[in-house]
């Protein structure tokens, strides 16, 4: 398998974009940045010809795969409608009508087009709507890019602090120097330590904002009673609970990591599979939250905001899970777990320690001993990342391709061929590296 016009046209890039890139986490991929002329279902196809089975799937978002029929014709049709309306259509209403069908948290909604820019509103609303400025961040969630949310994502151990009193360490040069001091890092799926933060600070938070399950790290099931115990603290201490859905909405699913687990926050934000592949994020919360963003009293904007395309995207994407909810999970589920248990059964048969672990829609693979991991901690300590990143480039040699980081994402395209031809490819690059 030849890349040379993928490092032509990434040579080329390095001298007009910054990085060769727009988005940082691209630049990991090996042997080369890939160049795409284009996907459709499961597979993608790059500038050399190469094709791939993909799991990266848009980092998520295309959950049916790329460019499904029924979301580009919906498009086509509407998109003679015109693009940016900056006002309002009755397909918003109709979208809307859908997200609060499936969604447990019963509330008002605010749309926007990325998952940084919605969790930007949601710490606004909160803070908005408490008084306080305080909020509390868990190590190795991830809620987008800008200066407020952008600490302790992934931090060195060296840097990290104490486990019962994390420092806030940033993830890049130039974030404003200010920037962390209403942030309270903790660790993750440790009820007392959440509490000793309330303890310590009764009257100063505004919410607690998290992943409900961490799909930035591993993919982790909070332990049993973690996410309602979080609950009865937020509302024993009148702080806000926060869901960040961006990864889990609409994928786990149909109503989410709160359908999956069984609790529900005073605010929620959703992305990437919300509109099937378009750019939509969402904000939900309860009316008496939300009710200062309807005035105005909180303010928020945006000209690309509930766009025709997006909305279009959203109807067709919602109303095709809406038709047999349980059945599409059902299957999605069904193929990743499959796929899930024969990727753990190569490894053990090539002798390479590798954990998998997830939900079947999506996983992570990662090396490492452990058999099980439960917070960003022990990640740290104990998986091998240089391992999984050769990992991932034997298997895009054999025409399988792999998020940078490690998250697997499955798609309703994904059939048997794709499972049997990436099971076979695991085998021969898990031989590859025990050799």
């Amino acid at each position: 398998m030849t890349f040379q016009r993928s490092r032509e046209l990434f040579e080329r890039a390095n001298g007009m974009v910054a990085g060769g890139i727009s988005s940082q986490i691209r630049r990991a991929e090996r042997p080369v940045p890939l160049f795409f002329k284009g996907g459709k279902g499961s597979r993608m196809w790059d500038v050399d010809g190469n094709e791939y089975v993909d799991y990266v799937q848009g980092m998520g978002p295309n959950i049916f795969g790329h460019a499904p029929d029924f979301i580009v014709d919906a498009v086509r049709e509407d998109i003679g409608n015109g693009f940016c309306l900056a006002g309002q259509s009755e397909q918003e209403l109709e979208v809307t009508e859908l997200i609060r069908a499936a969604v447990p948290l019963k509330g008002l909604v605010r749309y926007a087009s990325s998952g940084t820019e919605i969790d930007q509103l949601v710490l606004r609303v909160a803070r908005g709507f408490t008084g306080r400025s305080k909020w509390v961040k868990f190590e190795g969630h991830y809620h987008g890019w800008t200066d407020t949310v952008l600490y302790s994502v992934h931090p060195p151990l060296s840097e990290a602090g104490p486990v019962d009193a994390p420092n806030a360490v940033g993830e890049s040069l130039g974030m404003a120097p200010g920037s962390a001091d209403d942030i309270i890092i903790a660790p993750w799926n440790d009820l007392s330590a959440l509490e000793a933060v309330f303890q310590a600070n009764p009257d100063d938070i505004a919410c607690v904002m998290m992943e409900p399950i961490m799909g930035n790290t591993n993919c982790i099931v909070a332990d049993d009673g973690y996410l309602a115990g979080a609950l009865d603290l937020c509302e024993k201490y009148g702080a806000l609970l926060v869901f960040d859905e961006v990864i889990t909405g609409f994928r786990v699913a149909h109503g989410g990591a709160q359908e999956f687990t069984g609790v529900v926050p005073h605010l929620a934000t959703y992305g990437k599979s919300v509109a099937g592949g378009f750019p939509l994020s969402v904000l939900i919360g309860l009316p008496e939250i939300m009710e200062k963003v309807g005035t105005g009293e909180i303010m928020h904007g945006g000209s690309f905001n509930s766009n025709v395309m997006v909305m279009s995207a959203a109807k067709a994407s919602l109303s095709h899970i809406a038709k047999n909810p349980e059945g599409f999970y059902n299957d999605l589920n069904a193929q990743g777990l499959k796929l899930m248990q024969g990727l753990n059964d190569a490894a053990e048969q090539a002798g390479v320690p590798m954990l998998v672990q997830g939900l079947g829609s999506t996983f992570w693979t990662t090396f490492t001993e452990k058999k099980s991991i439960r917070d960003y901690r022990e990640h740290a300590a104990n998986v091998d990342g240089e391992k999984y990143a050769v990992f991932a480039e034997q298997m895009l040699t054999r025409g399988i391709r792999l998020a940078t980081n490690s998250r697997w994402h499955m798609s309703s395209a994904h059939g048997d061929e794709d499972i049997a031809q990436t099971l076979e490819a695991a085998r021969e690059s898990l031989k590859a590296m025990a050799g």
